[in-house]
């Protein structure tokens, strides 16, 4: 480690703190439906879209209404890109002459798009054709992203308001975030990108001559607007198969530098939001500061795992820390800031091949993906997926004072404990099945790359990825299969909604109760006592559900490491 990487790190998160109340301030303006300056621009084109689709903005829904809307808005986006991805073929800007996507693969695709995860089984520049990545891919990483954020708007609206049962317009927030937030920065993001080197141009490809006096064809394609949404929606698919690595989507040290600030930007702005909401800004810091805390112990772990090395390829001659997978541009804390940074969100984006981490540098990744992504986490699903711990977390504390536990002036009652259980235990029961299934079927078996611990670790990331929402990948697992694209599709699907329907419903429950002014017999939630109280909660469930798996992949392949065995 050194005291540059350091720097790198620290500056990172100030910058973002920094970010935090003003960007905050937009989304509650957003929250509220409050005009901005932007409606001088964009208001006849939002009030244009509720004519066409007949929708009233000002007409709130319950819980009920605002999760069908919800599931049937994304599975007609499903079926659009798997329309897409099926007529590829017959469809223009397919430069390359691609032909259909298959189902299975379509299958797959369209779901991991529709669910924000972005998980990728094939190598875009090579499958895909303009028009698929613009209209089947990069539609769905605003859309998913609005969704995720809309959510996150109604949950806060829950806690904020008192015995009512509606919890905003699901058409009216979607289009609210993507008219005005994530539409007009990426526009400006999009040409900062250009201006870096990342193309923008509806040509497929452009024949070089290589230094060595080869011809090369080199693919092209309208990266820019794509990279854009893919990290500040917290996507992650790529355009490439190298994803960030590749020198079109990240060219230098500073776009990888803003890549990494608009990944975590809208996650810190929420957290400050819902203190906003609630009418206690504190209590978003607090938030914020549970977050930080398991951010900078994983940055710190990964990073002195990287730094020091592998002893087996040490001892062989080459000295220093870790560089296989990862970018001489970049270096050993840039890369392993990204890789915390991507994890922790639900991005998937990556700069280094993580399957090239040492073993404990791997396994922080996976982790961050374990607990849900809610180290600052996806656009709306971080902190959704974060109050979720904090309602199990007031339970235990009112376990402790012997008083029914309150959580921002509700009273948290057994269902809303039991929902969050509930939303909590699909991630573990998705990703130890399927990985239990695939590491003892011969289609399981014959993904990955490396034997051992090694191996197992490729087929759990691959299912904490998916379950998780996030999309990054131990690069050495050939996930491509019918087998493969079938299981990882469906767990991305349960670990989607399955969290969001019964999140909504505590919502609604929330919405409904009286407020509850504190007392001096609550349990304070804004000190040093209720984020440690956080961080433990979400340590404990964390470790007590992963740990056995962890202990046959990745510890097992560090304590193999020690003692020089290979596989």
């Amino acid at each position: 480690m050194t005291f540059e990487g350091w720097i790198l790190i620290l500056g990172y998160v100030a910058i973002l703190l920094a970010l935090a109340k003003p960007v905050g301030l937009w989304l509650f303006a957003l929250y509220e439906g409050r005009r901005t300056p932007l409606h001088y621009v964009l208001g006849p084109v939002e009030r244009g879209f509720y004519k066409l689709a007949g929708i009233n903005p000002d007409e709130e829904q319950s819980w009920r209404r605002y999760a069908v809307h919800m599931l049937l808005f994304n599975f007609a986006l499903m079926a659009f890109t798997y329309a897409v991805l099926r007529l590829q073929g017959l469809l223009p800007l397919n430069g390359l002459g691609y032909g259909a996507v298959g189902p299975d693969g379509a299958f797959n695709t369209a779901i991991s798009f529709t669910t924000n995860t972005n998980w990728q089984w094939y190598s875009g520049e090579a499958t895909l054709s303009n028009l698929s990545q613009m209209l089947g891919l990069t539609i769905q990483n605003f859309l998913s992203a609005a969704t995720g954020i809309a959510l996150a708007f109604a949950l806060f609206r829950g806690f904020a308001r008192r015995e009512m049962k509606l919890l905003g317009n699901f058409w009216a927030d979607v289009t609210r975030i993507t008219l005005y937030l994530l539409l007009p920065i990426c526009i400006v993001y999009a040409l900062f990108l250009i201006a870096s080197g990342v193309p923008q141009t509806l040509a497929a490809s452009v024949d070089i001559n290589t230094i060595e006096g080869a011809r090369q064809t080199l693919a092209l394609g309208p990266v820019a607007s794509q990279e854009a949404i893919k990290m500040l929606g917290t996507n992650g698919g790529g355009f490439f198969n190298a994803n960030s690595a590749h020198p079109f989507e990240n060219p230098t040290a500073l776009t990888n530098f803003v890549q990494m600030l608009s990944i975590f930007v809208i996650g810190f702005g929420l957290t400050w939001c819902f203190g906003k909401a609630v009418g206690n800004t504190r209590q978003g810091w607090a938030i914020l500061a549970a977050m930080l805390v398991l951010f900078f112990a994983g940055v710190t772990v990964t990073y002195w795992q990287e730094a020091a090395g592998n002893p087996i390829v040490q001892e062989l001659g080459a000295s220093g820390g870790n560089m296989e997978g990862k970018e001489v541009r970049f270096g050993i804390a840039a890369s392993v800031l990204f890789s915390v940074v991507t994890t922790a969100a639900s991005c998937g984006a990556v700069n280094a091949m993580h399957d090239s981490f040492t073993a404990l540098g791997g396994m922080i990744p996976l982790f961050n993906m374990q607990l849900g992504e809610i180290v600052i986490g996806g656009v709306g699903a971080g902190i959704y997926g974060f109050l979720l711990f904090a309602i199990l977390a007031v339970f235990v504390a009112g376990l402790m004072v012997g008083r029914t536990p309150e959580y921002v002036g509700k009273k948290v009652e057994a269902k809303e404990v039991k929902l969050a259980v509930l939303a909590i235990a699909i991630l573990p029961l998705c990703i130890l099945v399927f990985t239990a299934i695939s590491a003892v079927l011969p289609s399981g078996l014959a993904g990955p790359l490396n034997q051992g611990p090694h191996g197992f670790s490729e087929i759990l990331y691959a299912y904490s990825s998916a379950t998780g929402n996030n999309g990054s990948a131990f690069a050495g697992l050939s996930a491509g299969t019918p087998f493969y694209n079938g299981l990882l599709g469906t767990a991305m699907w349960l670990g989607r909604f399955f969290v969001i329907v019964p999140m909504l419903a505590i919502a609604g429950s929330l919405a409904a109760k009286k407020y509850t002014p504190e007392s001096a017999g609550s349990f304070p939630t804004t000190g040093a006592l209720w984020v440690g109280l956080l961080v433990g909660i979400i340590l404990i469930l964390g470790g007590l559900t992963f740990l056995p798996s962890l202990a046959l992949g990745p510890i097992a392949d560090h304590l193999a490491m020690i003692r020089g065995q290979l596989f």
